[in-house]
């Protein structure tokens, strides 16, 4: 594991070399990015209110991330599928989109997101939708493959002629994301990636001090085993009961990155750090069951890290809150979700629930407010997502903020699509979601239905068994199912699900239904 870390940390630092990054130091680049971003701030005034406005948006769905950390997530290729949903975007009539993608997709599913066009003919919609495809499956980033495609390159070149107004959507904003709004001299809605040190651990601790909110204790910007065992040791010194610690990677996604530190047997006085040293290589838990101590201390020295202290109680949920900041400098309030965590101690991300509870959803959503506007006066663009750990207490709930996340997470993806399929609106009064006509509209979604009973089903037989168990959205009644990660069924038996309901009992009893469904068919 360690040998084949070092050799993809080699290959990313020789890719990193060919990267045109020198142009993008450059002041002349620089100025001409920030007339972009301008340029988005018209558009979203212009273009963005107006359904029948004609514009182009180019879709980018790379995971711009480190690609061993990725290697942990099964079928992680696939997550280019989520943003799917914005093939809802072709509900307006006017509208372009053109999805770039590292393999192509398979046409049943492009057919099965664009029959839940509402209104639309499928024809339509096709005839404005462009699908791409570098045809590469490595662990390079999909943007860079883009980049090293001077053909693909001029194919989104030739799509955005004559288009007065376009722009460029990803995944997560990196360098080469920025390299690539200027190659097609395009704005790109989402965060200038000199600011990305704010969605690591590092900078959202540094963040929640600056916007007034509770945290946990612990320790950022660490970056070796000596810092580790230092911030463990102090940590315990400070508290004397603390019986377990969290070590997290600055970059670490989905709760991948993460490590379970314990302090059993921990002696006290001056002995503890020569035991904490000692101890470290082989009591740190890793939840990612791939994971072992030198490739994971390699990594830490790569992209650093914190430490903090490990919250236990018999109950404790895991809200966020998401927020969006637009282009003319606007913080406004989108969701809260409670989610839903597994792993060994429960902290990777499988799957969530809207809204989250009523008993602290606008606590939350306030919280999550505070921390928008520091991030919109350091110039946070776009949608992005704050984690909670929640205790209750006789007298309420006690809210730790976690971490920021600055990319569209396991929680975007499924807002999306409720909006697009039930075209109302939320309401952050009380944190509902209302149809048209003011009905609430709940669901429960998962990015992570694994089954090796699923190993071997095609698009094609998903689509056949939705059918036949009539698993769809109905327009009707506002309520069904919406399968994505289809693409990751057959070769890994994993599936995402949305199931949205009038209430949360019924979105859960539409999953539970689902998976029974897939269980009997694939026994």
């Amino acid at each position: 594991m360690l040998d084949t870390y070092r050799d993809l940390l080699a290959r990313s630092e020789a890719q990193q070399e060919t990267r045109p990054s020198p142009a993008l130091a450059d002041k002349e680049a620089r100025q001409h990015f920030a007339r972009l971003q301008r340029h988005l701030a018209r558009q979203f005034e212009q273009v963005f209110p107006h359904t029948h406005a004609p514009r182009t948006v180019v879709v980018v769905p790379s995971l711009s991330l480190d690609p061993a950390e990725l290697s942990k997530i099964a079928g992680a290729h696939h997550y280019e599928e989520r943003m799917l949903c914005l093939l809802m975007l072709l509900r307006m009539p006017r509208t372009r989109v053109v999805y770039v993608t590292s393999q192509p997709i398979a046409p049943t599913i492009i057919d099965y997101y664009l029959h839940l066009l509402p209104g639309i003919p499928t024809s339509h919609a096709r005839q404005r939708l462009t699908m791409l495809s570098c045809h590469d499956a490595s662990l390079v980033p999909l943007t860079q493959k883009i980049l090293a495609r001077p053909r693909l390159l001029r194919r989104i070149r030739d799509e955005l002629a004559g288009c007065e107004y376009a722009h460029m959507t990803c995944f997560n904003a990196s360098v080469l994301e920025r390299t690539l709004a200027l190659a097609l001299d395009i704005p790109l809605y989402a965060t200038d990636p000199a600011l990305a040190h704010l969605g690591t651990k590092s900078g959202s601790r540094e963040i929640f001090r600056e916007a007034g909110i509770s945290l946990l204790d612990g320790y950022e910007n660490l970056y070796d085993e000596e810092d580790l065992v230092g911030a463990l040791t102090d940590l315990k010194r400070r508290t004397p009961d603390l019986r377990k610690a969290v070590v997290k990677l600055n970059e670490g996604f989905s709760g991948e990155g993460n490590a379970l530190f314990s302090y059993e047997d921990a002696p006290s006085g001056a002995a503890l750090a020569a035991w904490v040293g000692q101890v470290l290589p082989h009591r740190l838990r890793f939840e990612s069951a791939t994971e072992t101590w030198e490739p994971f201390r390699d990594k830490f020295a790569v992209m650093g890290g914190i430490v903090e202290v490990f919250l236990e109680g018999a109950q404790k949920c895991s809200p966020s809150a998401q927020c969006r900041i637009d282009p003319l400098g606007q913080a406004v309030a989108i969701s809260t979700h409670d989610q839903v965590l597994g792993g060994s101690s429960g902290q990777i991300f499988l799957g969530c629930t809207f809204p989250a509870d009523p008993a602290y959803r606008l606590a939350i959503q306030e919280a999550g407010m505070r921390v928008a506007e520091v991030l919109r006066q350091r110039g946070v663009l776009g949608r992005f997502g704050v984690d909670f750990i929640s205790v209750p207490h006789d007298d309420g709930w006690t809210h730790y903020a976690i971490e920021i996340n600055l990319r569209k997470g396991g929680t975007t993806h499924p807002f999306l699509m409720l909006q697009f399929l039930i075209d109302g609106e939320y309401d952050p009064a009380t944190g509902n979601y209302y149809t048209p006509a003011g009905q609430p509209r709940y669901y429960y979604a998962s990015d992570n239905l694994l089954r090796e009973a699923y190993k071997g089903l095609t698009p094609e037989d998903l689509i056949d068994l939705a059918v036949y168990h009539d698993l769809h959205f109905h327009g009707a009644t506002q309520q069904g199912v919406v399968f994505h990660l289809i693409g990751a069924l057959s070769e890994f038996g994993k599936l995402g699900v949305l199931c949205i309901g009038d209430s949360p009992a019924r979105a859960r009893a539409l999953y539970r239904h689902t998976v029974d469904v897939l269980d009997q068919e694939t026994r």
